[in-house]
Formats: C-alpha cells, structure tokens, sequence
C-alpha cells in the first residue's frame, strides 16, 4: 500500500497534532527527502518524539523508514507505475485533472478502510432482509441525497425500502421492525442525536444497524452491528465535499453491483423494473 494513501485514509482518526504531520507529508511529499525528523518538527512547531510517534504509528518502523517508502512511492508515480496515485507537488493545481486525482485518491483510501468481506456481509444482510422483510433507510440533510438514491436502487431490484427523511415519521415506522430487518442509517459526522436514537429503538427491536459516516470517532459507529466508512480530506471548504460525496457513491456503487450480481432473479427484477419505467416515460 502507498504510504501516501494510508495516511489519507487514516488522517480522520489523527490526533490535531498527528493531522497537520500528515497535511504536511500529503502536500509536501516532494520535499520530505530533504527534511530530517527535527526538521519537520520545527518547522510545524512540534517535538521531534511527536514525529517519530506518528510514523510508528502507521506502521514503520521510524521517521527514516518512512521517508524511504514516500520516495519509492513518488519514483513509481513519476514512471506511471501508480496511475491513482497523485503527483507529488501538484495538490495546488487547478483544472479538471486534479480534481479527478483528488477523487481517486478519496475512493482509494475508502476502499482500504473498507475490507471486501465487510461490503460482501452488508450486501448479504440487505439481501436478506429483502427476502424475509424491510430495509429501513433515513438520511437528514445532504445525507438523504444517498439514502433516497439507495432506496429508489434496492426497489428496482425488488427489495422493499422504508425510507424517510424525518425523524418523527422514522421512528414510527421503526416501531413496526423486527428481527432480519436492516436500517441504514447516513450521517457524514454521525453525531446527529435523534438518528443515535433511532439506531437504539432499531437495535431494541432486534433488527440490524448499517452506519455510513466518515471515518472519524462518533457516537452513531458506537451503535452499528456493520459500519461503511468514507475517507475523503481536503483543505479547500468547496473540494472535500465533492470527494465525500465521490467516495460515497463508489461505496454504495459496490454493495449494489454485489446485490445485482448475487441472485439471478434480483438482475431479472431489475431489468424488468428498468423497462417498465422506460414505457412510463415514453410518449
């Protein structure tokens, strides 16, 4: 794994201190050759065991270490061996270009914190409420552009959705939930309390809790049985949005393309929901 990409997809879980290491690293990987430990400690106005700590903390064995491996992965992105990776130096370009690197290293770093067998036992509890119940799904704000999308994609393939974007309602209808069924629950921060306590009144009626949030501490991952994690970072207020928004779709991209590509009669109902829309839509 790049070393570059790991600490993209670990700096939501960074301490402040650990964060502007890693912003440091990210946008100075060019230069790191030239930095020894106490030199990037003073030029970020930290201790040098502050340093040494966080490239142990991701795994190497110390500061020397790490910089070995940002060279190697710079030298195999500069050869085109690493097409995802972004070039070193270029996180200040503007243009189309950057912006799609800038995606691929958010879905990258997304992927890794999200194991094949996770997104593989998401699918297979959707799959299985949709057989024997319901699917719950409510989102507040922005969140629900993702829900209401997933929703309107598990009815295609014929598995009945409950969704809502009002709490009240959510947890009325919660109240008719029971064991096999599942509620996905998105909220990029994941510390809204009313969904906290509509994960709780879902897990007291034995029913299964998906979070969606970024990958960060907070309260509503505290509740899930299974959790999708999103890891998408930059400075700019009007870029990270899109990288969220990018590595989101991705994510539920996977564990929709899994539920289509599971069961046969699941890509029949899809098809056949698919044409009877397009009749709808004919003149």
């Amino acid at each position: 794994m790049s070393p570059l990409v790991k600490i993209r997809s670990e700096r939501d879980q960074m301490s402040a201190v650990e964060r502007r290491v890693a912003d440091f690293i990210l946008e100075n990987a060019h230069l790191l050759r030239d930095y020894s430990s106490q030199q990037l400690a003073n030029a970020l106005g930290i201790s040098q065991s502050s340093v040494v700590k966080f490239t142990q903390k991701l795994g190497f064995k110390g500061y020397p270490d790490l910089k070995y491996s940002v060279s190697e992965a710079i030298a195999r992105a500069d050869n085109g061996d690493a097409p995802a990776l972004a070039r070193a130096g270029e996180s200040g370009e503007e243009g189309p270009g950057a912006l799609w690197r800038r995606k691929s290293e958010a879905e990258e770093a997304t992927r890794l914190i999200n194991p094949p067998e996770v997104i593989h036992a998401i699918a297979a509890a959707i799959e299985q409420a949709g057989r024997a119940g319901k699917v719950f799904m409510i989102g507040l704000g922005e969140d629900d552009i993702y829900a209401r999308n997933f929703a309107l994609r598990l009815s295609l393939l014929g598995i009945l959705t409950v969704h809502n974007f009002d709490t009240a309602r959510m947890t009325a209808n919660v109240s008719a939930a029971g064991a096999g069924d599942v509620l996905l629950v998105f909220s990029e921060h994941g510390n809204h309390p009313a969904l906290c306590k509509i994960a709780r009144y879902f897990r007291e009626r034995r029913g299964q809790v998906i979070t969606v949030t970024r990958h960060t501490a907070n309260p509503l991952r505290t509740l899930a049985d299974m959790q999708l994690l999103v890891s998408a970072h930059d400075e700019r207020p009007y870029i990270q949005p899109l990288l969220y928004q990018s590595a989101l779709q991705h994510l539920l991209d996977c564990v929709f393309v899994l539920l289509c590509e599971g069961q046969d009669d699941r890509h029949a109902q899809l098809l056949a929901n698919l044409d009877r829309i397009q009749l709808m839509l004919e003149p």
